[in-house]
């Protein structure tokens, strides 16, 4: 950082699976408070290497939930206030002046910051990614607990504040990244919804759901004024709806079971 600061009575907590391109440069930025707990979730790369040439403590998780894996971190954290950052999220030193004003002369007890996500090299200004609030900074006497599967959010005892200068989101760095992740979390995304019970899924469903997502965020959330960018972004959301509940109508045709009968016949 070009403006140095003592160090300030934070824990900075950190989730990394498979972060070896991204992790450096997060820990590195993190030199103004007390400590650094990396939770690793099973990385196969050099995640591991890497935490350790900066974190105070590294621990493991086989839960690939994220609100439970940050109610852990937040019990192994030593620190006054706890700093919740992603890999792939930097900050600078206006985001540090304002963490410190946050902490050392505090009106609230959290923090939103506003996020500059970066897809494929590109701000999106539009399309419902701007300014897109993130809950980062809170007072760990005041955190009751991090709860939701999916899209997770903190529960505090008090009022949270917001911030005014920006975190980078270095996110979606490529369509294959992009597409690994939908795999992943729309499988999750269908098993919640069957378990809410959610309606039979068929394929006007599927075609009026991603068609619906397309016209939300690239005409009524302007992404079309992000360009070429914006409507890839736009394709892509559209496409990963119409794989949750793809995924979603295996579950209740029960596919994988009818599979295994045909090929045991």
């Amino acid at each position: 950082m070009a403006n140095k600061i003592s160090k300030l009575d934070i824990s900075a907590l950190i989730l990394a699976k498979n972060e070896s391109l991204m992790l450096g440069d997060c820990l590195k930025q993190l030199d103004f408070v007390k400590e650094i707990i990396v939770m690793d979730q099973n990385s196969t790369d050099n995640t591991m290497v890497i935490a350790k040439k900066y974190a105070n403590k590294i621990i493991k998780s086989t839960s690939s939930n994220f609100s439970k894996n940050r109610n852990t971190l937040a019990k192994e954290a030593t620190g006054e206030w706890l700093l919740y950052l992603d890999a792939d999220e930097r900050i600078d030193d206006q985001n540090i002046s304002e963490i410190k004003s946050g902490v050392q002369s505090p009106q609230f007890q959290a923090y939103y910051f506003p996020r500059k996500n970066i897809v494929i090299g590109k701000w999106l200004k539009h399309g419902g990614w701007w300014p897109d609030y993130v809950p980062r900074l809170i007072k760990k006497q005041n955190l009751i607990n991090w709860f939701g599967e999916v899209h997770e959010s903190p529960k505090i005892e008090g009022e949270f504040g917001y911030f005014k200068q920006p975190i980078t989101h270095l996110t979606a760095r490529s369509m294959d990244q992009m597409l690994d992740k939908s795999i992943i979390w729309a499988q999750v995304e269908a098993k919640l919804f069957e378990d809410a019970n959610y309606p039979k899924v068929g394929i006007a469903k599927v075609i009026y759901v991603s068609l619906r997502e397309f016209f939300r965020l690239y005409i009524i959330k302007m992404g079309v004024l992000d360009g070429t960018v914006g409507a890839i972004e736009s394709i892509y959301q559209s496409l990963h709806q119409a794989m949750v509940l793809v995924y979603l109508w295996e579950i209740q045709n029960k596919t994988e079971e009818k599979f295994k009968e045909v090929a045991n016949e």
